[in-house]
């Protein structure tokens, strides 16, 4: 059996907005149709967050929830990280305007960007905060208005993306917890997947809006082939480092990216459909907010029990990639 870690996650919680777009609304907006996009992704609907209600809104109701479900209060908190492609501005920080939605004075809080592989990094990161000793409980938070970003006169990119936040707290646990983690990156294929405008290479323009640079604009079938190689990648190497097979794995819960991909990776890894979450018909593409809204969906759903051992994996532009393995 692997050595335990001590550092596990001991509440989970997510929000979703309530207005929801289906299929039949995106046929009337673009050249499209259901079977075309059920065939291509496995999306039926996808949630999007009214006017006014941005990352910082969405992820500090996530925390609320993964608060109460892990008895703590914001005062107790030391260390909040947001990851977000979507920040409510350029500064400050999304984490910052958490911490004040929620009160939790005691927290220092950073934003990190890896995108769809966001939640898995800032897992990572306040893992080895709490092991050095420097703080004690965490906030981990995915947290995306992806609508924001979705250029809705692109019918191959606006179908897959959907909003949402899921958060996690964090801290030392006297049983299992996380067992091994494996992360990467590959600044050399950045361009399969950005947004061009809006940065101090491209500021806005006239000309970045007119050339619509402020929107996602994605290389789908090169995408494709790394997601499915790298995501498998990340699961394997993270299994070999806590010393586990495909046979010990409970359940996988991976960036809700694409059917297809998934049931690809679910292939190299040798492992059964069943062990595979699945919440991307109702949510789409949520980015750094797909994996912590599928792990809080799952515990609620008591697809995981104590003692299970669990697999999150993710993908997603920088290129970016990782899993993590942990003991429930």
């Amino acid at each position: 059996m692997p050595r335990k870690s001590g550092i596990g996650i001991v509440g989970t919680g997510r929000f979703l907005p309530t207005k929801v777009l289906n299929n039949a609304d995106l046929e009337k907006m673009v050249d499209t149709s259901d079977e075309w996009i059920m065939t291509r992704t496995g999306i039926k609907e996808r949630r999007i967050a009214g006017e006014g209600i941005a990352a910082a809104f969405m992820g500090a109701e996530a925390a609320k929830r993964a608060l109460q479900n892990a008895g703590l209060d914001a005062g107790e908190i030391d260390l909040i990280i947001t990851a977000t492609i979507t920040p409510d501005m350029q500064f400050p920080s999304t984490s910052c305007l958490i911490q004040h939605r929620l009160g939790a004075v005691r927290a220092i809080g950073f934003d990190i960007s890896a995108a769809c592989s966001g939640y898995i990094y800032g897992i990572t990161i306040a893992q080895q905060f709490i092991k050095s000793g420097l703080y004690r409980n965490a906030l981990v938070i995915g947290s995306e208005k992806m609508s924001s970003i979705t250029d809705w006169e692109d019918r191959n990119t606006c179908v897959l993306f959907g909003d949402g936040a899921g958060a996690c707290v964090m801290q030392k646990v006297k049983e299992g917890g996380i067992l091994s983690t494996y992360l990467g990156s590959d600044g050399r294929n950045a361009p399969l997947l950005e947004v061009p405008g809006g940065g101090s290479l491209r500021p806005a323009s006239h000309e970045t809006i007119d050339e619509r640079l402020h929107y996602c604009k994605m290389s789908g079938s090169e995408l494709f082939k790394e997601a499915v190689k790298l995501m498998a990648e990340a699961g394997n190497k993270a299994m070999a480092k806590s010393g586990l097979k495909c046979g010990d794995i409970d359940l996988v819960i991976p960036h809700q990216a694409n059917i297809r991909i998934l049931w690809a990776v679910a292939k190299k890894m040798n492992l059964p459909r069943e062990k595979i979450y699945l919440n991307i018909e109702r949510y789409g593409n949520m980015s750094s907010a797909s994996t912590a809204v599928a792990l809080a969906e799952a515990v609620e759903e008591k697809r995981i029990k104590k003692g299970d051992i669990i697999i999150l994996d993710a993908f997603g532009a920088g290129l970016t990639w990782g899993a993590i393995v942990i003991k429930w």
